[in-house]
């Protein structure tokens, strides 16, 4: 075999595993799609412990203080406020995020956009 031939092949080579890769990248909306429900489960989860947690509370005060249900409906109320307010913590972060990678994605644009002036 020659040289020249040894290169030819090799450079086929790479054509085909280049080729293979692009077919087996996974396509982003897919991806995103998951994404998403992802986090809404994680939001519903928040919320979720936040009223388990402050109804576990309010029942074990109302249960050593003997005022059912006084603690049980106060500490349920406390604890929907603070899932509701976990919640829209991690909205913020998630548009956040998503600002981010937006501004990633134009900036290398407008600095291909200034190198061709």
């Amino acid at each position: 075999m020659t040289d020249p031939d040894q290169q030819r092949q090799l450079r086929e080579l790479d054509e085909k595993i280049e080729a293979a890769k692009r077919r087996a990248d996974p396509k982003p909306h897919q991806e995103e799609h998951y994404s998403q429900a992802q986090l809404a489960w994680r939001m519903v989860i928040e919320l979720v412990a936040g009223l388990g947690i402050g109804f576990g509370i309010g029942y074990g005060l109302d249960v050593l203080f003997g005022t059912l249900p006084i603690f049980m409906v106060l500490f349920t109320m406390l604890g929907l406020a603070a899932g509701v307010k976990t919640m829209l913590r991690s909205a913020q972060e998630i548009q956040e995020k998503k600002m981010a990678d937006e501004a990633e994605k134009i900036a290398p644009a407008r600095d291909d956009r200034n190198e061709g002036a």
